[in-house]
């Protein structure tokens, strides 16, 4: 593959350095910078994960929660809940030390719930293909169809991630994917 006759210049991340991209997907000038951010997705997702098995254990019927609960469901700091307590903005109730219960409706209706708590993270299901040739256009077929070269083709086939089957000379690509990529046309 030939090099390209412009260069990406892009802003690092982590440290703020301009730097030259060697792909389209660099976004770190160096190594280390890019383990830096890998680190910090990885100890977010954690962290995540830890505030989601808190909400779990939470009952749903329970009217007061503790502060660290009422952090891990809305995602406010303590200092912050701490506050409203002192300014009597929501009710509580002190059990002992550090054992303070928090008005869980009270804060629903001040403060939206974590946003990785309301995303339910389900997987697409993967869609099933017929990559038989009665089912299937060629490439010259698709270019011919839709009046353009064949360089254009395979580029959007790549582009849009659509699969190919080939058979000796003939590369066949899914017609229902191929429709729907350019029913505009």
């Amino acid at each position: 593959m030939g090099k390209a006759n412009f260069e990406i210049r892009r802003k690092c991340k982590i440290c703020g350095n301009i730097f030259i991209a060697k792909t389209l997907e660099s976004w770190y000038c160096s190594g280390k910078c890019s383990k830096i951010a890998w680190k910090r997705k990885k100890d977010e997702r954690d962290r995540n994960q830890r505030l989601d098995e808190i909400v779990k254990k939470i009952p749903k019927a329970q009217d007061y929660i503790k502060v660290s609960e009422a952090y891990a469901m809305f995602d406010i700091s303590t200092d912050t809940i701490y506050r409203l307590i002192r300014m009597n903005k929501i009710s509580h109730i002190n059990l002992g030390k550090k054992q303070i219960r928090v008005s869980k409706s009270e804060l629903v209706s001040m403060f939206p719930l974590r946003q990785e708590q309301i995303k339910d993270k389900e997987k697409p299901l993967p869609k099933r293909y017929s990559l038989e040739p009665e089912d299937c256009y060629t490439i010259g077929e698709i270019a011919e169809k839709y009046h353009m070269n064949e360089s254009t083709v395979y580029l959007h086939i790549r582009k849009y991630s659509i699969p190919i089957r080939q058979i000796g000379n003939f590369v066949y690509v899914p017609k229902k994917e191929v429709d729907e990529l350019y029913k505009s046309l």
